[in-house]
């Protein structure tokens, strides 16, 4: 069976928001490549030599005048621009509660996967805040589930990828969630997310989300399942780790956790990016360019070895992977789905999904202090697919029906924050 596609909405007008949004981008990126050019300017003017580190400093006299122009006139007119732009700041009524624009929630996501951080950090409109959402809307968790989506007791809480969003599980006219609804009465929500955050930070907003919607579902949940796609695998295990240093009651009902193409050790594009980043810093003639490099969100660096702890958490530069170090609580079944461009019965090992290698999608190291504990039998390949025909492939919804199908985990008390017993 093949689940119906979330309706394709017709593009709308472009949000007064949005626009503002895009003023401040623009003049943030003039003001950042300004920066770049003087440093390699300046470099130049002091004939340094071809390699070693790059000197701190600017360009002086006329010279300097001059970049202190452009980036005065970038902020001013981005400034104006927001100005001019602030009197439609108000969404029109008929926009309130509409489903979104496919094509524009794309863009915007990609916007956020490459600057998210600096979004958020800079108080940008384009700056996505996390919410629950089902076709695109945001739930209203006290309303419950919305009508043919289950009773609300077992929750599947769908988390995107890099770049991505909540809408784009719906592809080439196939939902694991929908087809989940409908099949095994799971009641899918979908998590809409900064994907260039910090997977740390996501994790921990994430898992205060849950917490927050478990006080305020009107149906006593029975069971929860977290399905991740690519980074949302991470974010996933990251909002483990927080709910258990923050003593939150919503993993009590967690039962299963599936990964599809999870850079659980790291991602070779990034590490890629990275090294290329310190090559260009050996001379001070290339070190402009790498400052540009750096521009990179978090969240895609955090991809560089699969992060999912910062400074902040309690155990952060731990080297044990053991269950809860891992994100992976006891008690709760985790599964691992990997995809592999190269064909069934390939010789050698099975390539990677274009991404992610195998191995790394299914935590499988040969060494047991950086191997995730999946049992085998919870691991399996996808062969001749890339990383996003994970979202479609109808064996893969096969695997999640049988994974997801046992009884649900009744009887566990959840205490929710502020009751009698939390207290």
């Amino acid at each position: 069976m093949r689940a119906a596609p979330v309706p394709a909405v017709p593009a709308t007008a472009p949000r007064p928001a949005d626009l503002r949004g895009w003023a401040r981008l623009g003049a943030d990126a003039v003001v950042g490549i300004t920066d770049a050019v003087e440093a390699l300017h300046a470099t130049i003017v002091r004939l340094s030599p071809p390699l070693g580190r790059a000197r701190a400093g600017r360009t002086r006299g006329l010279t300097g005048f001059v970049y202190r122009t452009v980036r005065g006139t970038a902020r001013a007119v981005g400034g104006g621009l927001e100005l001019a732009l602030g009197a439609l700041a108000r969404e029109p009524a008929s926009a309130e509660g509409a489903p979104p624009s496919p094509r524009r929630e794309a863009l915007v996501a990609v916007v956020n996967g490459i600057w998210g951080d600096h979004l958020a950090a800079s108080g940008n409109p384009l700056a996505i805040p996390m919410r629950l959402r089902v076709d695109g809307v945001p739930i209203d968790a006290a309303a419950g589930p919305p009508p043919g989506l289950g009773d609300g007791r077992r929750l599947l809480v769908m988390v995107h990828g890099l770049c991505m969003n909540d809408l784009q599980w719906a592809r080439a006219g196939h939902d694991h969630g929908a087809a989940l609804a409908e099949r095994a009465g799971w009641t899918p929500l979908r998590l809409h997310y900064d994907s260039g955050r910090h997977v740390a930070d996501n994790g921990r907003e994430l898992s205060a989300t849950l917490e927050s919607l478990l006080a305020r579902w009107p149906v006593a949940v029975d069971e929860i399942a977290i399905l991740g796609h690519s980074m949302g695998g991470l974010v996933a295990r990251a909002a483990c780790i927080a709910a258990h240093e923050a003593g939150h009651a919503w993993p009590a009902r967690l039962s299963a956790m599936v990964f599809l193409g999870t850079p659980h050790l790291g991602a070779p594009l990034e590490r890629g990016g990275h090294a290329l980043e310190r090559a260009l810093g050996l001379s001070p003639y290339a070190a402009p360019f790498a400052r540009l490099g750096r521009a990179r969100s978090a969240g895609i660096v955090d991809l560089r070895h699969g992060a999912v702890r910062d400074a902040r958490s309690a155990k952060a530069g731990t080297a044990s992977h053991a269950p809860i170090d891992a994100g992976l609580p006891r008690g709760v079944a985790a599964y691992a789905i990997a995809a592999s461009r190269s064909a069934p019965g390939a010789h050698g090992r099975p390539a990677s999904d274009g991404l992610v290698p195998v191995d790394s999608a299914l935590g499988r190291h040969a060494d047991p202090a950086r191997a995730l504990p999946i049992p085998d039998a919870h691991r399996r390949v996808i062969h001749a697919s890339n990383h996003w025909g994970l979202l479609d492939r109808p064996e893969v919804t096969e695997h999640l029906l049988r994974w997801l199908s046992r009884a649900p985990r009744r009887g566990r008390r959840v205490t929710r924050p502020g009751s009698a017993a939390a207290r």
